[in-house]
């Protein structure tokens, strides 16, 4: 059954989760400054492709193919993320897992 928006009461907090093989990234932020120290005009950004992992489907969670988990920072193809209209900042997407590209792990 769906729910209108009469049934969305106030104080409630609202989730994204996402379904299939899918996961939910916060993208970084877009880089002001050039690794030589350059800083570049607000109307310019380098843009980043990397973010954290917010939220992972339970396909994903149960997927041995996929080892990825909620706060792994990752590379990702933009080119099938899905804005979320979810907070002020739209830095939220959710991206087919197979456009995880690559897993920053730190070594020990």
């Amino acid at each position: 059954m769906a729910r209108s928006d009469a049934d969305v009461r106030p104080g409630k907090i609202e989730t994204v989760e996402p379904i299939g093989k899918r996961i939910l990234i916060r993208k970084d932020e877009d880089k002001k400054k050039t690794k030589g120290g350059i800083q570049l005009p607000d109307n310019i950004e380098i843009p980043t492709i990397t973010g954290r992992i917010v939220a992972v489907s339970a396909q994903v969670d149960r997927d041995e193919d996929f080892p990825l988990q909620q706060y792994d920072r990752v590379l990702f193809n933009p080119k099938h993320a899905i804005p979320v209209d979810f907070e002020g900042d739209n830095r939220l997407f959710v991206v087919p897992v197979e456009d995880v590209v690559a897993v920053f792990r730190r070594t020990t």
